[in-house]
């Protein structure tokens, strides 16, 4: 059984208490990797520090992903730091001996990424974004000499940038995607374009690869504050109070009536259990939506075993609980809209939609 977590309220504007709703969940993490306590206090304090100063860069709803992520890079930073430490002990010893700049090495090794992910780039695209960045060429002139528009070459030139982020973090870390889609994952997350990462299903990616989480914070700090979508981890029955929560507090900002709110609250509720009891853990997210009309869209995805026979688990009357709960059919029962993708051995995601009525 997991460790209870504390939950906060997911205010928007108190970022005081949801960094403090953050501490036991990097705790957890760096407590499983530091070699004492007193260690893992200060890599604790390291992490919500890096995690302060870019809040005001990522989307509020990826603020936990994006505190796990940091705490596991300043833990493998650390043991990085003592190897580098040890390798060099016998040089402390010599006072004589030299001992090579870290801040020269450093740079060799970004120069050296720079020039690496910049041949890995096609030749047309590296050739039009030096002429850019380096010779100074503007995208008119640029667009003249290609045969096209400015506009054009300007979001292609911005594609270009996107790519060269991912290859340079590659090419730094030295290291090569473990599957095929991960460059398109880091892509998506390189250039910001949420629809490409909804689908690629970046956030599931994340949580699967280890490599792509590793490389994955300075391309999510590059994302602009949402006030839009709610972002839950789940892990243990207080997830499931946390998630209901979450629904709740941006379904009543699109302006639902206090039925409806109970109704998407009870929906959230049993695919988020059905997250922590089959799958163990997963997430929610909770956006609010416009087009056709108001609306709140709910997506739970997991990593777990998956359901055999998604058509039989969406019959009415239908539930592997040994007791009560509305289960899958249920929840569908009660939103607009419901789709269920689940393939077994990797996970579940259920996307469900609830519509303002028409006033």
């Amino acid at each position: 059984m997991g460790t209870p977590r504390t939950v906060v309220p997911r205010e928007e504007d108190d970022l005081p208490a949801r960094m403090a709703g953050l501490v036991p969940i990097v705790r957890r993490v760096v407590s499983a990797r530091a070699p004492d306590p007193a260690t893992a206090d200060d890599m604790v304090q390291e992490t919500l520090v890096r995690v302060l100063s870019a809040s005001g860069r990522i989307e509020p709803g990826m603020l936990e992903p994006y505190a796990i992520v940091t705490a596991r890079n300043v833990v493998a930073s650390m043991w990085r730091q003592r190897d580098r430490e040890r390798r060099h002990q016998h040089r402390m010893l010599d006072p004589q001996e030299d001992r090579p700049a870290d801040d020269d090495l450093v740079s060799q090794e970004e120069r050296a990424a720079v020039a690496e992910a910049l041949a890995r780039l096609p030749e047309n695209e590296r050739d039009a974004l030096l002429a850019h960045e380096v010779a100074g060429q503007d995208t008119r002139s640029l667009a003249h000499d290609l045969g096209s528009t400015a506009g054009a070459v300007a979001a292609r030139l911005n594609r270009t940038r996107a790519r060269l982020r991912v290859e340079y973090l590659l090419a730094l870390d030295g290291v090569e995607p473990p599957t095929q889609r991960c460059r398109a994952v880091l892509l998506a997350l390189s250039s910001g374009d949420r629809r490409r990462q909804q689908e690629v299903d970046a956030a599931r990616h994340l949580l699967e690869c280890e490599t792509c989480a590793r490389l994955s914070p300075p391309l999510l700090d590059r994302g602009q504050s949402r006030d839009d979508e709610l972002r839950i981890p789940v892990h243990s029955d207080a997830d499931v109070v946390a998630a209901r929560q979450a629904a709740r507090q941006l379904a009543a900002r699109v302006g639902f009536e206090t039925t409806d709110l109970t109704l998407i609250a009870t929906a959230v509720s049993e695919v988020t259990r059905n997250i922590v009891k089959f799958a163990g853990s997963g997430e929610v997210v909770v956006e609010t939506i416009e087009h056709p009309r108001p609306g709140v869209r709910v997506v739970a995805r997991d990593t777990g075993p998956g359901i055999p026979d998604v058509g039989k688990a969406l019959q009415d009357g239908y539930s592997t609980y040994d007791g009560f709960g509305l289960g899958l059919p249920g929840a569908r029962r009660l939103m607009d809209e419901f789709a269920v993708v689940s393939e077994v051995g990797r996970g579940t995601t259920v996307t469900m939609t609830k519509w303002r009525s028409e006033r």
